[in-house]
């Protein structure tokens, strides 16, 4: 009988290079894990062991923070005191730029309760320089014209009062379309913002509200009804 040569033995195949690459990953994921969950465990025993240290830590953290929550309030009510005592002369409106100019109108309406005024005149404005939320919830979107010399400047006419009636309600969704100057108004101009239930502030109505403490609605015909309730209604 023939007897077969005895079968070789196959090597043993080593791990591949691309196995190896997967798993180093995975060994160093878990030694991370496992040292983290050690560092845990000691900064636990720790603070169980030195627990007045973690006490003292969350007295000094709610002092600080009481600190910090008082001065925030005192500023903010300082702020606001300083609001309600802002007055403009004339003289002194008339000396802005224009941009600062929309600026004072924008603090003026601040200090009358329209915590949420902003200036967002400039480039691409679509006809609005401040926009405000008043008190009685009513959408403020005012156009501001300034002129340096003051009611003996261009008056304000009825192609600036186009523009913003054109985009005062249907774009920015006022409920109260002003145009605001520290000069005048044409009389074409006055015609066409009766005509589209425009608001006009001209150097003499600006006057009063700037010089004094009543806020613009208080000043301005045919002003919308208030958007929520208020004491008075």
């Amino acid at each position: 009988m023939t007897r077969r040569p005895p079968a070789r033995r196959r090597p043993a195949r080593r791990p591949s290079r691309r196995r190896k690459q997967e798993e180093t990953p995975l060994a160093t994921a878990g030694v991370t894990v496992v040292a983290a969950v050690g560092l845990v465990v000691v900064i636990v025993n720790w603070l169980l062991t030195h627990w007045w240290i973690l006490l003292i830590a969350i007295v000094l953290a709610a002092l600080a923070g009481g600190a910090w929550w008082q001065q925030r309030t005192q500023r903010r009510e300082w702020e606001r005191v300083q609001q309600r005592a802002l007055r403009y002369g004339l003289a002194q409106l008339d000396g802005l730029t224009h941009q600062d100019f929309e600026f004072a109108v924008r603090d003026l309406m601040r200090r009358d309760g329209c915590g949420d005024a902003l200036r967002v005149g400039g480039r691409g404005d679509l006809g609005a320089d401040v926009k405000a939320t008043d008190p009685h919830g009513r959408r403020w979107v005012i156009q501001c014209k300034h002129r340096r010399s003051g009611d003996r400047g261009s008056a304000v006419g009825t192609p600036d009062l186009q523009t913003l009636n054109g985009t005062g309600r249907p774009v920015h969704k006022g409920d109260v379309i002003v145009m605001v100057t520290n000069g005048r108004i044409s009389t074409p101009g006055r015609d066409f913002a009766r005509q589209q239930r425009l608001h006009l502030v001209d150097r003499r109505v600006l006057a009063q509200w700037a010089t004094g403490s009543r806020p613009l609605w208080e000043l301005l015909p045919m002003i919308p009804p208030p958007r929520k309730p208020t004491p008075l209604s």
